[in-house]
């Protein structure tokens, strides 16, 4: 009789006697299990690192890689995965060790089957109710009081899917446009994960030149360069243990992107003019205000690192799409930078709000942070008013629109605003959009206090 407990539930399986293999698959298979088996531990590891097993059983001692290897790295997919050992005559010392490591149970041979499917089944109860009570925790902590404000559709879609990925070791990509809040996402990933209680270490690929880049990532021996007068940690060593983001990795360069491939294969790599192999665990996050399949199309980024870096993908929707977030998101920010400046602003104007609902955003939530801590400082009463915000706010997104409605002195703060705004402030990518010199672009911003 099937289990309903048992109904689609997945279970790798891995032993490497051919006949205990196949009874086992049938006896499971017959009580309702998705069954995944292998002779190969090897690949039991790659299965491991591919799927999302509910249960793990597997022989203790195997050719090449043992049964405490595969438990090592189902615990480091799912701290609480269950993974039933089977062991021989004469090991069960270290089946017993193996449960101090981790294991949920163990079974000696020779047994009966329907003693390990009762273990089975046991241990899923037990394991169901986990994630249940794990999802329920950080749904409530994100849902609640979290930094990621807003209840539109969409940002509630968010929050949902970081609540079911949270708890998972899988990598994951995040994408959106730049000032999105990729980085407070990938926090609030980190706090509720397994490893919130070690580092969370960020770098911004696209700040650094290469070489400089490489050292900060992978550390560097003393002498490897002209400067490194000594032995420096990398942020693969710093961050082991806890999460690693890696912002605007559509910004780096190929050949840094074969060595970060390797460790996101096997944990392992060399400092900067080292020979002795370094091993690293931790979860990597990365971000991309780019798409990245365009640029592999163009040869700009691997396609097999994307496929690493892409375990699970969250895409962030720009402020424009949830304009229904903007007056909450105004308030958050107003009350933040109040008391920072110890001013007493409690509200915002209607027409300011009005103002600040149907503003473009080319630079998204980051833009309106920076202009609400503007206004609270600008603002002498206790309410934001119109003339708080910078009047190139209310202006029409359509250049030929604006020029209708502003000076040309206006015309050009408009302009330069939102070219700095759109880039994220990177004067030398907004001197280029606007044709100007960094220079020049300095000297005007400067004079409309930009």
């Amino acid at each position: 009789m099937t289990s309903p407990s048992a109904k689609k539930q997945h279970l790798l399986l891995v032993d490497d006697d051919q006949r205990m293999r196949e009874l086992l698959t049938d006896v499971f298979t017959g009580k309702g299990y998705q069954v995944t088996a292998t002779a190969d531990g090897r690949e039991a590891l790659l299965h491991i690192e591919a799927t999302a097993f509910d249960t793990v059983i597997t022989d203790l001692m195997m050719p090449n890689v043992s049964g405490t290897e595969v438990l090592a790295a189902a615990l480091r997919r799912d701290a609480q995965l269950p993974v039933i050992i089977i062991t021989g005559y004469g090991t069960v010392d270290s089946a017993i060790a193996a449960m101090k490591l981790g294991a949920h149970d163990y079974i000696q041979k020779p047994f009966d089957p329907e003693e390990l499917a009762l273990i089975v089944e046991r241990a899923l109860a037990h394991y169901q109710l986990v994630k249940q009570n794990r999802d329920l925790t950080a749904k409530v902590t994100l849902l609640q009081g979290s930094e990621l404000i807003g209840s539109s559709p969409a940002i509630q879609a968010v929050k949902e899917l970081i609540a079911k990925l949270a708890p998972l070791t899988v990598s994951l990509l995040i994408c959106g446009e730049t000032g999105t809040g990729k980085e407070l996402v990938a926090r609030l990933i980190h706090r509720n994960s397994a490893r919130a209680a070690n580092n969370f270490l960020a770098i911004n690929c696209g700040a650094l030149s290469e070489t400089l880049l490489e050292s900060e990532l992978f550390g560097h021996e003393r002498g490897a360069f002209t400067g490194a007068v000594e032995q420096k940690k990398g942020l693969l060593e710093a961050a082991s243990g806890g999460t690693l983001f890696l912002d605007e990795i559509n910004s780096m360069p190929l050949s840094l992107q074969v060595k970060l491939l390797r460790v996101l294969q096997d944990g392992t790599f060399l400092r900067v003019g080292g020979t002795k192999e370094l091993t690293t665990d931790l979860r990597v996050i990365s971000a991309s205000n780019t798409d990245l399949k365009g640029l592999i199309a163009k040869g700009l980024f691997r396609d097999d690192l994307y496929y690493r870096l892409n375990g699970m993908e969250i895409n962030l929707p720009p402020l424009r799409e949830r304009r229904e977030d903007i007056a909450e998101l105004a308030y958050h920010f107003l009350h933040r930078y109040s008391r920072k400046y110890d001013k007493a602003i409690q509200d915002i104007a209607p027409q300011a709000l009005r103002m600040l609902t149907d503003a473009p955003w080319p630079g998204n939530v980051r833009e309106l942070e920076n202009i609400m801590s503007r206004a609270v400082i600008m603002e002498p009463s206790a309410t934001i008013t119109t003339t708080a915000l910078p009047a190139s706010l209310g202006a029409p997104s359509l250049p030929q629109a604006a020029a209708n409605l502003m000076t040309m002195e206006e015309m050009e703060r408009y302009m330069i605003n939102k070219a700095l705004s759109a880039t994220n402030n990177n004067r030398a990518l907004a001197a280029q959009i606007l044709g100007i010199d960094v220079s020049t672009l300095w000297r005007k911003a400067k004079r409309y206090d930009l």
